[in-house]
This record gives structure tokens, C-alpha cells and sequence, in this order.
């Protein structure tokens, strides 16, 4: 099976070049681009790369580096760590169609440097999924030099690598207007997510954007949480704690994980969800939907991101020259009695 390099030793060029020709950019003399297409047709050159085996002098192995539980764990992150687990279900199905396998790494705060945790795992892979928030922009770009990267969940904005990501602001906005706008709930507040993750700072700016739109609405107060059940349930408990202030009568939480450890404190204090206090999520993790009162939140398809990106990785191993893409999957809100609607949850 011919692979690019074979296209590109036989036409005399390099492997840019080839992929210049087999995605019609500019850049590329007549002759050229004619003396590369009869080499394809000779070599029966099929650019498949993500249903081929990717020939020779692969490990046939990818990376998926992701962070541990942030901040102390509860029964639930013990039991997995939920969004990651969704998404490394998706990455198994895409490396099924090409018989890869999948190489897990856990990046833990506080930890050995990051960075050269990923370089180890790099030299054992063709390439690296590596989830929101666990190096900054100049470590990726020393990484990408050399190793084919696909972040899961990362900045759209990130220039050194491919991404997948969600609509995390059509999502948040949908749910705040639910909230204000069908159960006139005005005095929210947010449980955010660790400020080095791209969907936490995505979805809190969405919010505070949506809220402002809605006269009388107010934003009562933040709490910046680490994506775990441990940080729900300490928001919930210094919101409780403050006597001083008037309680919101919505708490937003930046991921299902953390609401479900709001609504753990606000029940065992006696407070009735969503009588007193209206309680969102985002995610659509499935132990939501076993809570008393169910989680009203944002779907998003997890196994979908671990599916793309898996995807995308598989074509820039087989073409590194491919141009940066980003994808943006969409989100939809999932209404259910933990934000005041009536049982039998349905989709908004």
C-alpha cells in the first residue's frame, strides 16, 4: 500500500508539496502538481489515511493523556473519572476501525512536570489526544514539533494543534434563559470550573453575558471550583454558611460533577431543590439523571469528542502537513425538575 512518503520520494518533492496537490491549494507550479498526480495514479495512491494501516514504521499506538480528578475526590470521581471515561470510549471506537491501540496517561496536580511526563508518553506513541488544561500554549508547541497532537476539549484559539471541542456558549446561554426567562429565577449564582480549563472559561463568560441580557437578573456571587463533586459540595456549603446574605434562588454549576455535589449540601441542609433553589449542570453524565430531584444540565456528546478527536489524529499521523482544524460540536439543553420544570423531563 503506498503511503505518502512513496508519493513524494517518487515525484521528486516533498511531502508538503504532495499534500498541497491532494487538497487543491495554491502554492504548487503546473508541471509540478501534474508530475505528482500521475505518481498517485501510478502507486494507486489512496489518501485514506484514517481507514488505512498507515503503512510502515508505525508503533501503531496513540496517546490519550488526561487529568486526574482536581482537588479531593468523592465516592464519585473514585468510581471514574466520568467525562474522561465518555471520551475514552470514543477514542476506543475510532482505533477499532484500524485495529490501534490506546496507550492512558493521568496527569495529577501538584505532580512531576507536565511536560515531560507528555514527552515520555510521546516517545512510546504516532501521536498524542491530550485533554483541556494540562500545558500552555508554548509547551504544546514544543511538543507538537515533534509529535502529532489533537487536544480534547481545548481552546479553539490554540494555534499548535488540532481541536475538538463543544458549543459551550449556545449551550450555557440556552440554559440561563430557561432559567430566567421560564422560571424567572434573577438572583443566580456560579460554581466555576478550574480557570486553566478552556470549557470552564468558555461557559462562564457565556453566562455572564446571558444573565446581563435580562433585566433584573443578577449574577449573587462565584465560586471557583475544580470540576469535582468535593468543590460542589464546599461551594454549597460557604453559600450556606454566609448568613449575612440572601440565598440565590438558582445555582449554576459549570459541570454535572459539581452540581452533584451542590445538591448533596443544600439537601442534607434542609434546602428543597428546586422549591428554595433551582440547581443546573453541564455534561448530561448519566448519574444525573438518578438524582432526586433529575439534573436539568446541557448534553454534550462525550463519546463523540473522544470519537473526532481519535479521528483527527489518525489523519494528521497519516498527513502531517494537513492544515490546523478545529471542530466544534453542538450541545443541546436537557430539561429535567431539577430547574423547577414538572416530571417526565423533556428536550428544550
Amino acid at each position: 500500500m503506498a503511503t505518502l512518503y512513496d508519493v513524494a520520494r517518487a515525484a521528486g518533492v516533498s511531502t508538503a508539496t504532495v499534500s498541497r496537490v491532494l487538497h487543491d491549494q495554491a502554492g504548487v507550479r503546473t508541471a509540478t502538481r501534474q508530475r505528482v498526480l500521475e505518481v498517485i495514479e501510478e502507486l494507486d495512491y489512496v489518501p485514506d489515511g484514517a481507514a488505512q494501516s498507515m503503512g510502515r514504521r508505525r508503533k501503531e499506538v496513540v496517546g490519550l493523556v488526561m487529568m486526574a480528578s482536581r482537588g479531593p475526590e468523592t465516592e464519585v470521581e473514585q468510581e471514574g473519572l466520568l467525562f474522561i471515561d465518555e471520551v475514552l470510549r470514543g477514542v476506543d471506537s475510532s482505533l477499532a476501525d484500524v485495529g490501534w491501540s490506546v496507550l492512558i496517561s493521568v496527569v495529577r496536580e501538584g505532580g512531576p512536570n507536565a511536560l515531560q511526563q507528555l514527552r515520555t508518553v510521546a516517545a512510546k506513541v504516532d501521536g498524542m489526544l491530550i485533554s483541556e488544561g494540562i500545558v500552555d500554549s508554548g509547551e504544546l508547541a514544543q511538543l507538537a514539533v515533534h509529535t502529532p497532537v489533537v487536544l480534547v476539549a481545548g481552546s479553539a484559539a490554540e494555534p499548535h494543534a488540532d481541536v475538538v471541542c463543544v458549543d459551550n456558549d449556545s449551550g450555557t446561554t440556552a440554559l440561563a434563559d430557561h432559567l430566567i426567562g421560564r422560571h424567572g429565577r434573577r438572583r443566580l449564582y456560579y460554581v466555576d470550573g478550574p480557570p486553566e480549563a478552556p470549557d470552564a472559561q468558555e461557559r462562564r463568560r457565556a453566562f455572564e453575558k446571558a444573565v446581563a441580557r435580562h433585566p433584573g437578573a443578577s449574577l449573587t456571587g462565584y465560586f471557583s471550583g475544580r470540576f469535582t463533586t468535593g468543590s460542589g459540595q464546599q461551594a454549597a456549603r460557604e453559600l450556606l454558611a454566609a448568613a449575612n446574605s440572601e440565598l440565590p434562588d438558582a445555582i449554576v454549576c459549570a459541570n454535572d460533577q459539581t452540581a452533584l455535589g451542590v445538591m448533596r449540601e443544600l439537601q442534607a441542609a434542609g434546602i428543597r431543590v428546586p422549591d428554595e433553589i433551582a440547581v443546573t449542570g453541564f455534561d448530561d453524565i448519566h448519574l444525573g439523571t438518578m438524582l432526586t430531584p433529575p439534573l436539568t444540565t446541557v448534553h454534550q456528546s462525550m463519546r463523540q469528542l473522544g470519537e473526532r478527536a481519535c479521528t483527527l489524529l489518525l489523519q494528521r499521523i497519516a498527513d502531517p502537513d494537513l492544515p490546523r482544524r478545529v471542530e466544534r460540536l453542538p450541545v443541546e439543553l436537557i430539561v429535567r425538575e431539577s430547574c423547577g420544570c414538572p416530571p417526565r423531563g423533556t428536550r428544550a
